[in-house]
């Protein structure tokens, strides 16, 4: 777990550097991005987290093929959610990265097996055209983070015009007993509303449905 611990570190120097810069640089030519998301609640990859509507904020900096950013989900009912992440845009449409999945009702520097509130997962994406798929696999088992270790999750989505349709399948922390399954398939679409000639707000709404565990949910959001 040592390298693990170094690795978070260096995650939160680095966001750190993310966030002194956001504030000294001017909007159009810095590198350094900062946002929120407001949902009507948290779904991802077909299950809901928390209750209730969430705000979503980010912090993003970009350099070429190079991201890294932190990204958290907090509610009116207590959850909370900080992820930390860096990815690469490589050739032909291939992305490759990593995410620290954190929990912040507890220990930060427990990444023991039992009570970890850590999860790592290791990313790969393809993308072309109105085609996207990814790949993801968590490297670790984290108790309080509910991840099982070699979690794995595969998503497959294609965009058109006007609405984009995605599926997707898992193991681990995605299904009720761990086993391989579908578990995330829906309909997503986006417009953007224009408030005044200088002003506008992206809106996001999403049909996802959950067959591993029979659920169905409807999720509406907008961007600040």
């Amino acid at each position: 777990m040592k390298r693990a611990k170094t690795f978070s570190i260096f995650l939160i120097i680095a966001e750190l550097m993310n966030c002194a810069v956001i504030f000294s640089q001017e909007e159009k030519s810095s590198p350094f991005n900062a946002g929120a998301d407001i949902y009507s609640s948290y779904v991802w990859r077909g299950t809901r987290y928390g209750i209730g509507p969430a705000f979503q904020p980010n912090l993003k900096f970009t350099a070429g093929f190079f991201t890294a950013g932190a990204w958290g989900s907090f509610d009116f009912n207590g959850y909370q959610e900080t992820d930390l992440y860096l990815s690469f845009s490589l050739p032909a449409g291939i992305s490759l990265g990593a995410t620290d999945y954190y929990y912040p009702d507890f220990d930060y520097f427990d990444y023991s097996t039992v009570s970890g509130s850590h999860a790592f997962e290791i990313n790969l994406g393809f993308s072309k055209g109105g085609l996207a798929l990814s790949a993801n696999y968590i490297l670790n088992e984290a108790g309080h983070a509910g991840s099982e270790g070699g979690d794995k999750y595969f998503e497959v989505k294609y965009s058109f015009d006007a609405f984009n349709l995605f599926a997707g399948a898992g193991d681990g922390w995605h299904t009720v007993d761990g086993n391989f399954a579908v578990c995330n398939i829906g309909l997503g679409t986006s417009r953007t509303i224009k408030i005044t000639d200088s002003f506008s707000i992206p809106v996001t709404g999403q049909v996802v449905f959950n067959p591993d565990i029979e659920r169905l949910y409807i999720v509406v959001g907008f961007t600040l």
